[in-house]
């Protein structure tokens, strides 16, 4: 082993090594006090083009493997809805607001006639 604590594993000693220098980054939080900081100050630009899925949900049945295997063309499943009851919109698979169904220009869409406030979400996951 070498008595020069600048070399490493037999390599020539390097003089001209520099101490790393970091950014300081802004804090989200005061680290002494933990307070958080208020939502309009936070920059939520970062976040807009991340791609979420949206998916419009009519309802969900159960059934068996022998029953799934069974279906046909013309096949009907009965939903855990009563007709005219509203869909459940979901992104990322959280339900978020809910809707019925429309046609504009020969397309379908949902017109939200009720969405969900952000801390009804937070206690739903509970």
């Amino acid at each position: 082993m070498s008595e020069n604590p600048n070399e490493f594993a037999g390599e020539e000693a390097v003089d001209d090594i520099e101490a790393a220098t970091f950014e300081e980054f802004d804090h989200q939080y005061d680290d002494e006090k933990r307070v958080e900081t208020p939502l309009e100050e936070i920059n939520m630009d970062v976040i807009l083009d991340v791609p979420v899925t949206i998916a419009m949900e009519i309802g969900r049945a159960q059934i068996n493997i022998r029953n799934l295997l069974q279906l046909n063309q013309g096949s009907v499943v009965e939903l855990d809805r009563f007709a005219g009851e509203p869909l459940d919109v979901l992104v990322n698979g959280t339900l978020i607001a809910h809707g019925e169904v429309v046609v504009v220009n020969d397309k379908f869409g949902i017109r939200l006639t009720e969405v969900i406030s952000p801390s009804e979400r937070v206690k739903r996951l509970a």
